[in-house]
C-alpha cells in the first residue's frame, strides 16, 4: 500500500513539547498525510503543529479523547484514505509501527490493534500498575460486548475506509472510553478484528500522560451507562 493512501489522526491536548517531534518522526518516514487534532490546548500546540504543514483541526474547548479522535477521522474520511491511522502525540509510539497496523489492513482487516503486551520483551518495559490496569479495561470492555484483546488502551491503530466510516456514526464517547467503546462499536459491526505486536517508547514525559486508576473507574461508568441507555 502506497503511503499517500493512508491519513494519521493525532489527538494532542497540551503537548508543545512533544508535537513536532512526533509530526517530524512520522514525516521522516514517508506520512506526509497527518492531522492534528489540537483539544483545547492552553499552551502553543497548536502553533506549534501550524508550522510543520500538516492539517491541523482546532477545538475550541477541551472535549477528551474521544471527541479528538471523532474529529480527527471524520476529517480523515474527507479525503477517501484507504486506511486511517490513529497516533499518539506524546512521543510513545515509534513511526516504524505504523507499517505494522498498516498491513494487516491490506489483506482484509477491518481494524488493528497495535498491542504493547504481545511482545514479552515489551510487557518487562510497561509498568506493572499499567499492567494491570490495561488487564481490568480488557475485561471490562469484553464484559460490555467488546471484543477480547490484549491491549485494548491502545492509542496506535489503523482502520479501513468502511470502517472508519462505520466507527464515526456509531460513536458516542467523548473521553478516554473512546479506545473500549472502538472494540464494542467493532463486535457489534463484526469487524475483522487483528492485533500486532507494536514497541513502546516509556520515557517520564509520556508516562505522565494516558489513564490512571481514577480514569479506569470512570471508563467503566460511562461504558456501563452507554450499555445502559
Amino acid at each position: 500500500m502506497e503511503k499517500n493512501d493512508i491519513f494519521i489522526v493525532i489527538p494532542a491536548y497540551n503537548e508543545e513539547k512533544m508535537i513536532k517531534n512526533t509530526i517530524r518522526g512520522l514525516k521522516k518516514k514517508g506520512y506526509n498525510n497527518i492531522i492534528v487534532v489540537d483539544d483545547g490546548s492552553q499552551d502553543k500546540t497548536y502553533e506549534k503543529a501550524k508550522e510543520e504543514d500538516v492539517i491541523v483541526c482546532r477545538h475550541i474547548i477541551n472535549r477528551g479523547l474521544g471527541g479528538a479522535l471523532g474529529t480527527g477521522i471524520k476529517c480523515s474520511l474527507l479525503y477517501k484514505p484507504k486506511v486511517i491511522v490513529t497516533f499518539d502525540a506524546d512521543g510513545q509510539h515509534s513511526p516504524d509501527d505504523v507499517e505494522k497496523v498498516v498491513k494487516p489492513i491490506s489483506e482484509g482487516y477491518d481494524f488493528v490493534v497495535g498491542s504493547r503486551l504481545m511482545d514479552k520483551n515489551e510487557l518487562k518495559n510497561m509498568p506493572l500498575v499499567k499492567r494491570i490496569g490495561n488487564f481490568g479495561l480488557n475485561l471490562i470492555t469484553f464484559l460490555l460486548g467488546g471484543y477480547l484483546i490484549s491491549d485494548s488502551q491502545s492509542g496506535l491503530r489503523a482502520f479501513s475506509y468502511e470502517a472508519a466510516k462505520k466507527i464515526v456514526e456509531e460513536l458516542k464517547s467523548d473521553r478516554y472510553e473512546v479506545s473500549s467503546e472502538f472494540l464494542i462499536i467493532a463486535k457489534r459491526n463484526k469487524f475483522k478484528v487483528k492485533e500486532v505486536p507494536i514497541k513502546t517508547i516509556y520515557t517520564e514525559y509520556s508516562m505522565s500522560r494516558g489513564t490512571n486508576v481514577i480514569t479506569g473507574i470512570k471508563i467503566f461508568l460511562k461504558l456501563l451507562l452507554q450499555k445502559l441507555f
